[in-house]
């Protein structure tokens, strides 16, 4: 990760920071889905890759409170993937889009040793207010959504030559759109669960160190591509919070409160 921090400062601009770029009411995401980064062919259906491509591209659109409405689509494609291969990976891409109200609007093509996927997302603040990684404070308590750990069971599942359903976290992430939209005015901060619980909690506390009141096991806490809501409330507004997730039908964890000591981060990220 320490490569990719100083890539980033290469270009150092005040509009980046988070996973997307806020410019005036709009927000502006690109991510790539890369064969042997992210997947490996034999793993997924060409529809179910398409369907991910796209997910884990709007994830970041809505981890911020804002409406996703366009995609520009870039593709890399190994010269032996078939017509048939592509139309099954093109029609993923189009329903998870129109699922969540976005049309693929233009992109290009280039030939590849490997398939690669690369959007940017053109979306719309839903409120004045951003959501944002950064303005946690001390007593703030620190939340995400769902049940973490399925997505690296599916992982090593995949790794040690099983099957995984599709209904795998690995395979289809569930996004928090409605549950953000609603009850983003009363969040501190928040951002989608990527690399892992051990990576991104650093990130939301600005390295501020959190006392747990629930355990985690292993696969909970390193687990990346979950997606689920990492979230900072503060005190008075996390009631409204729960009523919120609860009317939304989406479990909110409770996971401990930010303290005064700076946090110890053991371990790494990396994709498979």
């Amino acid at each position: 990760m320490d490569k990719e921090q100083s890539i980033i400062s290469n270009f150092k601009h005040n509009l980046n920071g988070d996973d997307g770029a806020i410019i005036g009411d709009m927000v502006y995401s690109k991510d790539m889905f890369v064969e042997d980064i992210h997947f490996k062919l034999h793993w997924l259906s060409p529809k179910q890759i398409g369907k991910k491509a796209m997910i884990v591209n709007l994830s970041d659109a809505i981890a911020m409170n804002a409406t996703p409405k366009y995609a520009l689509l870039g593709l890399g494609l190994p010269k032996n993937l078939s017509n048939k291969y592509i139309k099954e990976l093109s029609i993923g891409l189009k329903e998870c889009a129109a699922q969540y109200g976005t049309q693929i609007i233009g992109g290009d093509t280039i030939l590849s040793n490997k398939l690669i996927i690369s959007l940017t997302i053109i979306s719309y603040l839903n409120s004045k207010k951003p959501l944002i990684r950064s303005g946690a404070k001390i007593g703030d308590i620190v939340c995400y959504t769902g049940v973490l750990g399925g997505s690296i069971k599916g992982l090593r599942t995949l790794l040690n030559g099983g099957k995984i359903s599709s209904n795998s976290r690995f395979v289809t992430p569930n996004l928090r759109q409605e549950f953000i939209k609603q009850s983003a005015k009363w969040i501190r901060s928040g951002m989608d669960i990527s690399d892992g619980l051990a990576s991104d909690l650093p990130k939301i506390t600005q390295n501020r160190a959190v006392k747990f009141n629930k355990k985690l096991s292993k696969f909970e806490f390193i687990s990346g591509e979950e997606y689920e809501m990492l979230i900072v409330v503060p005190p008075k507004n996390i009631k409204r919070v729960l009523n919120q997730a609860k009317k939304c039908r989406v479990k909110l964890n409770l996971l401990g409160k930010i303290i005064n000591e700076r946090a110890k981060f053991h371990g790494k990220f990396t994709h498979f």
